[in-house]
């Protein structure tokens, strides 16, 4: 086994890359046709969604299989490869069987124990299959992986601490609240109609929203959600499909939008989200429901700086005035002497004596200590800390935007638009990092690792059986040939008696054949076994073309077999 797994995903590389290194289904399908045509690559599989791309492929060299790896996803994801270099991740034989079990168990997710990767994977599966790239080693890690995760949302709690990202997305939106309460009542926006944007609907209908209307660039898909969703007999909410071009008035009316499309520009740009939401504030301050805020299109003001009419200095300039009175100590935190001596002067009413005007107020003696201290050492350390500055508070948000998109739907630029709340893949990384971990994370690690372990033996044991069954064809040639020179030497044999030689024959070879064959499975299976293989073969000098010819037999069933549901 000499598997090999080249990726990054959101553990490895910023949300930025991620997005401009997207396969489209177009991309992956030619990078998998690309990889089992290179040298070092006899089969190969990509695992491709929203936050990680992994191709998967077994080769016969490990240096020059990273390297063409690299190079073919740089080459297909348009990202170059000097600039992807830093950010890839490699795994080799068990390390890489260890990695996809934990992803199919949730372990790599953004959200930990989230199960829609174990559908992604299938889908990988699927398409290597069509495709013909996955021969009888990346069929078996596959199928193993989705039987892996499927156990360790059985046999341990893992669902707890897992979740999709529509539901912890929601959770972001909601603010603490809980995700019903939150959603009751709203009227949501999908965008698009793929599985992501499904489980989005359905997650929003079981939340209680009062309206979903879908849009997506196929309106045949479109439709087909909303109808779903509206016959649906575990929830009550009506559904409707709208065009793509709907979705700039369909704002003005929506709560909440969640978008996921496989497109590669920007669905949302920041000027139609402000259009959307000025029009919505002007249709409720209309109706009496809601104050108009300002200018949806600024970003939220700063603090203002204070100042004081005839100051001889530019205080907003100076480091640590903001906010303060030009009188305190931190007005004047990072002046030199010379400086100080001018302020001083000013704050005592003077700009001559100086001393007078320490003894006339308070404020220009400590000034004038300040100033001492700053002749001497140069400068007034920054020792204070900022005396509180009065918050501003954020509109409530009007609309709320949740982007699955990789690469992202909606503008970025959206974060900084008064009465708009985005959570994007970007954020969801950040409120992830700090998610608590169930305490069944540990019982799903111990069994990624035992079946690691396991698949392991299994492929070992697997890669000396071909050999084992070419030792038993060529014992049973041995044995025809015997029986047939037996039948030249006595004619007059009669059947029985030439049946039970036969049989005498066959059993003391299958004697002789037992115990080595089944030590040297068991061998095989551990560790540093596959070595034996290649032993037998020497000792009793079997064809190899004999062996190669029995291993594709086995591979072309095993492959057949496994085309059936995972």
């Amino acid at each position: 086994m000499s598997l090999l797994v080249v990726g990054l995903s959101h553990r490895s590389a910023p949300v930025s890359l991620l997005e401009r290194a997207t396969l489209n289904a177009d991309a992956q399908i030619k990078l998998l046709q690309d990889t089992v045509a290179a040298e070092p690559a006899a089969e190969a599989a990509v695992l491709a969604t929203c936050n990680r791309i992994e191709l998967y492929a077994d080769v016969d060299k490990f240096h020059a299989g990273v390297a063409e790896l690299s190079t073919l996803l740089a080459q297909h994801s348009g990202v170059g490869l000097d600039e992807l270099t830093p950010y890839l991740y490699v795994h080799y034989e068990d390390r890489a069987v260890h990695h996809l079990f934990s992803v199919a168990c949730g372990l790599d997710s953004m959200v930990v124990g989230e199960g829609q990767i174990l559908g992604q994977i299938k889908d990988s599966l699927a398409k290597a299959q069509e495709l013909h790239s996955a021969g009888r080693l990346l069929n078996d890690l596959f199928q193993q992986a989705l039987r892996v995760g499927k156990r360790a949302h059985s046999e341990t709690g893992i669902d707890r601490a897992g979740q999709s990202l529509v539901t912890f997305g929601l959770q972001q939106l909601s603010s603490g609240t809980a995700v019903e309460a939150w959603a009751k009542g709203k009227r949501a926006l999908v965008i698009g109609a793929g599985s992501m944007s499904s489980l989005a609907a359905a997650t929003l209908a079981r939340a209680g929203v009062a309206e979903i209307v879908v849009a997506n660039r196929t309106s045949d898909r479109a439709e087909r959600l909303a109808q779903i969703i509206t016959e649906s007999p575990e929830t009550d909410v009506s559904a409707r499909a709208v065009p793509m071009d709907s979705v700039p008035f369909e704002l003005t009316r929506a709560d909440v939008a969640v978008s996921c499309t496989g497109a590669t520009g920007l669905v949302l740009t920041a000027d139609a989200v402000a259009a959307a939401v000025a029009d919505r504030v002007s249709q409720d301050a209309t109706a009496g429901t809601a104050a108009p805020l300002d200018d949806v299109r600024e970003e939220l003001p700063p603090t203002s700086v204070g100042v004081e009419d005839g100051c001889p200095l530019d205080l907003s300039a100076v480091q640590g005035a903001s906010g303060f009175s030009v009188m305190g100590e931190a007005a004047v935190a990072g002046m030199d002497a010379a400086t100080l001596e001018q302020h001083a002067a000013w704050v005592g009413g003077t700009a001559v004596d100086r001393r007078e005007a320490a003894r006339s107020t308070p404020e220009a003696e400590l000034i004038t200590e300040l100033a001492t201290m700053a002749a001497t050492v140069g400068r007034i350390p920054e020792r204070r800390r900022p005396e509180p500055v009065a918050h501003i508070p954020r509109p409530a948000p009007v609309l709320s935007f949740l982007d699955l998109a990789m690469p992202r739907d909606v503008d970025a630029a959206v974060h900084r638009l008064a009465g708009v709340r985005l959570v994007d893949i970007e954020s969801l990384a950040e409120a992830s990092a700090d998610a608590p971990m169930a305490a069944d994370v540990d019982a799903v690690r111990r069994i990624v690792s035992d079946e690691v372990a396991a698949f392991g033996a299994a492929q070992r044991a697997a890669h000396i059986t071909p050999t084992v069954v070419a030792l038993r064809a060529m014992a049973a040639e041995v044995v025809a040939g015997e029986i047939a020179r037996l039948d030249g030497r006595l004619p007059g044999l009669d059947d029985k008696h030439r049946a039970e030689i036969t049989q005498t024959v066959r059993r003391v070879v299958d004697k002789l054949l037992h115990a080595p064959t089944v030590r040297v499975k068991q061998l095989a299976a551990e560790p540093g076994g596959a070595g034996y293989a290649d032993a037998l073969r020497t000792l009793f000098d079997l064809d190899q073309e004999t062996v190669a010819s029995v291993s594709r037999a086995e591979e072309d069933s095993e492959i057949s077999k496994n085309r059936g549901p995972a």
